[in-house]
């Protein structure tokens, strides 16, 4: 019996098994650190993700069963991703002034889309707010970010929707999916470039942001705002393609 948040190892692993596990999965925790969704916050190092990440690993292989038919990988994967998470909670990660443009842009949103029965697109959001669209995919990615590691005083729920990944509620084998990816590849060839060439990258040929960054000649920061408002596009034609589905 072990005390609240300490961690169990299970009896019978054996101790080199459990190292083995450890070194074998280090490339599963340097492509979890190298994917997750959010830049790293100015603060934060990549090696912190890691260590953080670390920790996860090993209290994966101190805690898992084998009798319970799982593959090691899958077992280990949301404990890596959920040690991270749950450190980067603790961080003061998101300046209060880049919070209020974040609130600025959310009202944004809602007003026009509002207004206009569909989603702005972010050349618009910009006019409205009167930054460049630069700054617009900067503060989106601020809000994809609190969407993804706050647990309050994220952006609103629209919002949220619009800046995440449309494969996450894949019904994968179903009509509707099917539908689905035509209607996504539909979206993705509206993309203006540089986003077109961001998706592809990253989603197609499943490179890292810096890999990105190396081949379109930008930063990683950079591409991680391309990245968040591509996201935000295509879910926005989504949206549009879906209604006129839907009117048809």
């Amino acid at each position: 019996m072990t005390d609240k948040g300490e961690t169990e190892f299970v009896t019978g692993t054996d101790p080199g098994e459990r190292d083995r596990m450890i070194l074998e999965h280090l490339p599963l925790l340097h492509h979890i650190v190298g994917r997750m969704c959010f830049d790293i916050p100015g603060s934060i190092e990549r090696e912190d993700l890691f260590g953080w990440g670390m920790l996860g690993l090993i209290g994966a292989a101190d805690s898992w069963d084998e009798s319970r038919g799982l593959k090691f990988s899958t077992y280990a994967f949301p404990r890596i991703r959920g040690a991270i998470l749950d450190e980067l909670r603790r961080q003061d990660f998101l300046p209060r002034g880049r919070r209020e443009k974040l609130r600025e842009l959310d009202r944004a949103v809602s007003r026009l889309e509002q207004e206009n029965g569909t989603p702005p697109d972010p050349n618009e959001i910009a006019e409205t707010l009167g930054v460049s669209i630069e700054e617009v995919g900067e503060i989106m990615h601020s809000a994809r970010v609190a969407g993804c590691i706050s647990l309050d005083d994220g952006p609103s729920e629209g919002l949220s929707q619009m800046l995440t990944d449309p494969r996450s509620e894949d019904p994968t084998g179903s009509v509707e999916w099917q539908e689905m990816k035509a209607l996504l590849v539909d979206a993705i060839q509206d993309l203006p470039e540089p986003d077109r060439s961001v998706i592809t990258l990253y989603y197609g040929e499943e490179l890292f942001l810096k890999e990105i960054g190396d081949i379109l000649g930008v930063t990683e920061s950079r591409v991680s705002q391309i990245h968040t408002c591509a996201l935000y596009r295509l879910n926005r034609g989504l949206k549009v393609l879906t209604g006129e589905r839907t009117e048809g």
